[in-house]
């Protein structure tokens, strides 16, 4: 059973300072050990505590990757990126210290735009923070633990090994368990999904963290819990679908940010 609101738990943000460029090049970052903005970040919106994936630009602006379903307003149930409730664009999300603006959701967009494909509105599931100046100045796109993303994948076949670093404030501090490493269970949903096992699953705040495959890819995004065919897998959104749709949809020329880190699959056992 898909079950979006059960990976979130809860907080409230402020208000948006303004964005500035960034560029893919590592000149442009932060130091990864020093960065107080990066994939696997809690994020707080409207009350729900998250964790951010990936960072993306379109040229000019830096966004924050996170889950759509973290701004749901929504019961338990209510799933359905296409008829849930969500909170508007413009809602403050707090980031560490900083506080940016969702400028970006997809259950928002598939809303404007009458979307009926039935697996785009059960799995497309990102949303993007516009990141303020001050924020984008303590910023790294590196994956903790793993470093990467390399690239943009296109997915997982059943068997492959996959990556995941979640930051949920359940774990009470206790980062050795953020790191993850697992195994894809086969696509799901037309290819929207990807249902995958790792040794110490996804827990309520690990919700929206990135996936990465066996080579450093970043292919998914952490969107469900759920209970087949293995207890404890979770439901990862396919990443370049969900892209591909905010491209069309409002967020022309968005693109991953590559990690200043090369990728290391061999960090945790």
């Amino acid at each position: 059973m898909r079950r979006s609101a059960l990976i979130c738990a809860l907080a409230l943000a402020a208000a948006f300072v303004g964005s500035t460029p960034a560029t893919g090049s590592a000149a442009g970052w932060a130091p990864a050990a020093t960065a107080q903005v990066h994939p696997g970040v809690m994020t707080f919106t409207g009350g729900a505590q998250c964790t951010a994936n990936f960072v993306f630009t379109n040229g000019t602006t830096t966004y924050l990757g996170q889950a759509a379903h973290c701004s749901g307003t929504g019961a338990a149930t209510d799933t359905n990126g296409c008829t849930a409730a969500s909170l508007p664009l413009g809602t403050p999300v707090k980031v560490g210290t900083f506080t940016g603006t969702m400028v970006y959701n997809s259950w928002v967009a598939m809303k404007a735009a009458k979307e009926t494909d039935a697996n785009t509105c059960a799995y497309n599931d990102l949303a993007l923070i516009a990141l303020p100046a001050a924020a984008v100045a303590t910023t790294n796109p590196s994956v903790p633990t793993f470093g990467g993303p390399v690239g943009l994948g296109a997915g997982t076949a059943a068997g492959d090994n996959v990556y995941s670093y979640g930051n949920s404030s359940l774990r009470l501090g206790v980062s050795a368990l953020s790191p993850k490493r697992g195994v894809s269970l086969g696509d799901t949903g037309g290819g929207w999904s990807t249902t995958v096992y790792t040794v110490t699953p996804g827990i309520p705040g690990d919700s929206g963290s990135g996936f990465l495959d066996s080579t450093g890819r970043a292919f998914g995004i952490l969107s469900t819990l759920t209970i087949a065919p293995l207890p404890g897998s979770n439901g990862v959104g396919n990443l370049a679908k969900e892209v591909a749709y905010a491209q069309s949809h409002g967020v022309s020329g968005l693109a991953l940010v590559p990690g200043t880190q090369p990728f290391a699959a061999g960090a945790i056992g």
